[in-house]
């Protein structure tokens, strides 16, 4: 109940400050609210290379790891009470800004009204799911008929979801509660990344050069996902005493990338020398990839855009049955995912030694997940939202 009312009051003051921000002129200004960022970024680039007209607001949610660089065309603000001019001038833009595309959900969208030649447009940030959210998300049958009202509001202000393949459209139209009209299938913009050769080639260069000596190696990258009651936790479900003990005479290394979520204090890098690499603050996942010959994963969406490479993955699924009553998946888990599913760290080390891989399912699972992720996916949402 305090936390309902919290909220409530919230979302009063954001919309008597919206309501009156809204009263100044609409400017040909692009609102990039982001949590994630590597979406908003690839759409900039391609706004600048077209020479798309107007400045670009750049507003990072709480604790977003997005690093913008502001440069007079470009602005970036923190979208935070304790920055409050930052704050005070991020619902200026919002409120006055032509096209606003965001990445995640924003609760202050319940709360405002935009004007009717204004296009809201959300690019998620997983090109693909494994678990439900939204309206789909288990947990929200024990939230209020108040919260619920809540969630739909902020869901009917997407006037447009991008989507990268049918699949994923019609997770958005339940998740969302979203008519075919609100999706768009141009594809993920951070996607275009696996087709852009120079890119791909600068960005390992550039992780060799921080990371000497990984290319000798054999790298295992172990990026698990969001748990609630893991956020503030040094503890991971994977052993690495074990793997350490068993791979790292073998040329092995292990990269961890933990949800960036996740703020818990551990030194592994210290305990394993030389074998594991903590690259949870490097900036892309995507650039990791290109440096990683086996992924681990469990639930995350990560597997969608590894998919990309035809490389072989492992699902470490030690807490499934309690993960798919807590949090629901779309279709059967340990049939729909495209490597096999484990258990435990030992079962892993057994799946490491033998290095097979079903290289067909995994070129099944990137064409079902991306059909309209082409390259050209920045682009084609580019010239629909500019050039229409």
């Amino acid at each position: 109940m305090a936390r309902e009312l919290a909220i409530e009051l919230y979302l009063f003051i954001f919309k008597a400050l919206f309501s009156i921000f809204r009263l100044f002129p609409l400017k040909k200004k692009t609102a990039f609210v982001v949590s994630f960022g590597d979406n908003a970024r690839y759409i900039l680039d391609e706004m600048n290379a077209q020479g798309i007209e107007g400045k670009r607001i750049i507003i990072k949610g709480n604790h977003s790891r997005a690093d913008f660089k502001g440069d007079g065309k470009t602005i970036v603000f923190h979208f935070e009470i304790k920055h409050l001019l930052h704050y005070l001038l991020s619902i200026y833009h919002l409120a006055t800004s032509k096209v606003v595309i965001i990445d995640n959900y924003f609760g202050f969208l319940s709360a405002i009204s935009f004007r009717p030649t204004v296009t809201c447009v959300q690019v998620w940030h997983a090109a693909g799911a494994v678990k439900q959210f939204g309206l789909k998300d288990p947990s929200a049958a024990n939230r209020s008929p108040r919260a619920k009202e809540r969630f739909q509001r902020v869901y009917n202000q997407f006037h447009y979801v991008v989507s990268g393949s049918d699949t994923m459209s019609g997770i958005f139209k339940a998740s969302f509660g979203l008519p075919d009209e609100n999706i768009l299938s141009t594809g993920v913009p951070r996607t275009d990344f696996f087709f852009d050769e120079e890119k791909k080639s600068v960005a390992y260069q550039s992780l060799l050069g921080h990371f000497p000596g990984l290319e000798e190696k054999r790298t295992i990258l172990y990026a698990p996902t969001f748990r609630e009651n893991e956020l503030k936790t040094s503890s991971i479900g994977l052993d690495i005493q074990k793997l350490y003990d068993e791979f790292q005479q073998d040329e092995y290394v292990l990269l961890l990338k933990l949800h960036p979520a996740v703020s818990g204090e551990h030194d592994l890098e210290k305990q394993f020398p030389g074998f594991v690499y903590d690259l949870t603050n490097y900036h892309d996942v995507n650039e990791i990839l290109l440096i990683t010959d086996l992924l681990i994963t469990d639930y995350s969406s990560i597997p969608f855009e590894y998919a990309f490479l035809e490389k072989p993955m492992i699902f470490f699924a030690y807490d499934l049955e309690h993960y798919e009553k807590e949090r629901g998946f779309w279709e059967d888990y340990e049939s729909q995912m495209p490597g096999p599913v484990v258990y435990t760290t030992q079962e892993i080390i057994e799946k490491i030694k033998t290095a097979s891989a079903d290289y067909g399912s995994i070129k099944k699972f990137k064409e079902k997940w991306n059909e309209y992720s082409d390259g050209n996916s920045s682009k084609k949402l580019v010239d629909f939202l500019f050039k229409k």
